[in-house]
Formats: C-alpha cells, structure tokens, sequence
C-alpha cells in the first residue's frame, strides 16, 4: 500500500516540476518583459513631452499601442502642474519683493478634454496640442489593471492571493524642458 502512495506522490512530483514550474517561469519572464515594454514606453512618451513641451493625440495614441502590445490592460494617469508665480503684497498695497509659487493642476480628464474634443476637428491639428510651458511638471502613472498570467500560477503554486495588486506600475515624469511649438 504505502509503495503505491508513494508511486502517487513521485508522479505528481515529477509532473509539477516538469510542467507547471517551467510553466510558471516563463509566466514571470513574460511578466519582467512587460515591465520593460511600460518603462521604455512611458519613459519615452514622458520625455518627448518634456523636450516638446506639448502633447498630441498621436503621441498618445501611439504610446497607448505600444502598452497594448504586452498584452495587458492598464491605466494611463497623466498629470500637469502648470507653475504660476504670484507676487505678495502686504495689506496698505505696497510690493514684498517677494513671490508665492502655485501650481495649477490639469489631471487626465482634462488634458483628454483638450486632446481629444466633441468636433470634427483632424488629428494633427494644431488645436488639438495641449501645450505646457518650461518648468511646469508632467507626470505619468501607468498600472496594470489584469492579473497576469505570472500572477495567476503564482497564486495557484503558493497559495496566495495576489487579487487588488497590480503586476505592472510605473510612474514617470518630471520638469518641461522646452516649448517646441
């Protein structure tokens, strides 16, 4: 009887470490080049907006492809904090010699609004460039939103629960260098 069980127990060893551990480690490697696919995407869609100083449909469009391409679904979050300086002045009227700093902050329904608006307006049109300013500040937020593949046989080889984590996350951003426009 316990030669039998044992016979069982090899069977079933061989077969996971046969089948789903190789499986499982293509499953990863598949994640790991994903997460390269999101940080050259987003790293050259964020920095081409900072040296343009604009974003177009296209530019989107095109950087939404290339996140397609891995396979996965994901959220884009953009973000634009428009620099404004404010000069102080105390209560008789009279100038500080100084200024406040504020930000004005675009999310990404805003600046889609701009892009991509209710006429029938072409693409590459100039209407359509949501322009920022030097020294403004751009961010991307890239997060996957499906369980992935490497996710889901981790899960089932360990035991865990990996549900509301995301697989892939990615934020970039940074200063706007120049106004090509």
């Amino acid at each position: 009887m316990s030669n039998s069980v044992s016979k069982w127990f090899a069977a079933f060893l061989a077969l996971l470490l046969l089948y789903l551990v190789p499986a499982g480690e293509m499953a990863r490697r598949q994640d790991d080049l994903s997460r390269l696919v999101v940080y050259q995407s987003a790293t050259k869609f964020v920095d081409s907006v900072r040296t343009k100083g604009y974003v177009t449909p296209t530019m989107y469009n095109d950087f939404q492809q290339e996140l397609a391409a891995t396979g996965n679904i994901y959220n884009v979050e953009m973000e634009h904090q428009h620099k404004k300086y404010h000069p102080e002045y105390n209560d008789a009227g009279t100038f500080l010699n100084r200024y406040s700093i504020v930000y004005d902050v675009y999310y990404q329904d805003d600046i889609m609004s701009y892009m991509f608006p209710d006429s029938s307006v072409g693409k590459e049109d100039d209407s359509r460039r949501y322009r920022l300013t030097t020294g403004d500040l751009f961010q991307v937020s890239v997060r996957s939103l499906n369980r992935t593949p490497g996710m889901l046989i981790f899960d089932a080889l360990t035991g865990s629960d990996s549900g509301g984590k995301a697989a892939i996350a990615f934020p970039y951003g940074g200063l706007v260098l120049n106004e090509d426009y």
